[in-house]
């Protein structure tokens, strides 16, 4: 993924490239300071992703996006604001800002906010693979195609931040034996339930307890990490529709507030959070039988 950082503080600047190196994230094409040749390096150089600080001197950032936007710019914009509020929030997703982080700089919701932008932008690749290949064979719209299981699973994990985890093929399993068992309205033990996923993949018998207990701390982990992901939306806008959505139907809320309090105030968390898996699992089958239902 190509990234170009528009802000006017260096040390600003130096830190979102080093975290956007440091974790893989892709590569800086280019940075400036917000003065006027900005906008023709952006088209030069041809970014993915721009992420543009909101106040700097010559002009503001969402003045900026209003431009490059008039102009043809296709990718997506990060901005990055010391102050939000809800009036600058509805301005700046008018004008064609697709996500926010919170300044001062927090790694943790750099890196999760980044890791959004880049599944979108993968998305966002495909579907036009997609619909370029249906025009070509003159096949229906998009829309109109039946949406499978496995499509609306990742879709909905990837709206939590976590279909690259290792645990979204385990979820995408379990899904998968709940809806062969039909009418889920309680969950079997989950030991069980991994089991059955785990017979699912093609484990045999006796690799069964490793296998269980592999896929037990891979789901502990990727329900962790999509914590982490809807606190750091929802501590930079919590009118964000993810973070709307899914924070109070799929969690405890209140360890998702807790950990939007510890991001905004970047403090080291005093314990772990508490993950409800049972919970966690359950409304992920639900929503899945119900966005199968509104695609049929």
């Amino acid at each position: 993924m190509r990234y170009f950082i528009i802000d006017d503080d260096n040390v600003s600047r130096s830190m979102l490239k080093s975290i956007i190196v440091d974790q893989g994230l892709g590569i800086v094409v280019g940075e400036a300071d917000g003065g006027l040749k900005t906008i023709e390096q952006v088209h030069t150089l041809i970014p993915n992703i721009v992420l543009i600080d909101l106040l700097m001197p010559e002009m503001d950032g969402i003045e900026m996006v209003r431009q490059l936007k008039t102009e043809g710019f296709q990718g997506q914009f990060v901005m990055l604001s010391q102050v939000v509020n809800k009036e600058m929030v509805g301005e700046a997703y008018l004008a064609g800002v697709d996500f926010f982080i919170h300044k001062p700089i927090n790694r943790i919701e750099v890196e999760s906010v980044l890791r959004r932008t880049v599944e979108k932008e993968q998305l966002m690749q495909s579907l036009v693979t997609i619909r370029d290949s249906l025009a070509v064979i003159g096949s229906p719209l998009l829309e109109k195609t039946p949406r499978t299981l496995k499509e609306v699973v990742l879709s909905v994990l990837r709206d939590m931040g976590i279909a690259g985890e290792n645990g979204s093929r385990d979820l995408l399993y379990i899904i998968e034996v709940l809806t062969e068992q039909r009418n889920v309205d309680s969950l079997p033990p989950l030991k069980e339930l991994y089991e059955l996923a785990a017979r699912k993949m093609g484990t045999v018998e006796r690799d069964l307890p490793k296998e269980v207990k592999a896929i037990e701390q891979r789901i502990r982990r990727a329900i962790s990490v999509a914590i982490d992901h809807l606190a750091s939306l929802g501590a930079v806008d919590y009118t964000i529709h993810e973070f709307e959505y899914y924070a109070p139907r799929f969690f405890d809320f209140q360890e998702i507030t807790m950990r939007m309090r510890q991001i905004q105030n970047e403090e080291t968390p005093t314990r772990p959070v508490k993950i409800q898996v049972k919970k966690f699992l359950l409304m992920l089958y639900k929503e899945t039988v119900e966005q199968q239902k509104n695609f049929s």
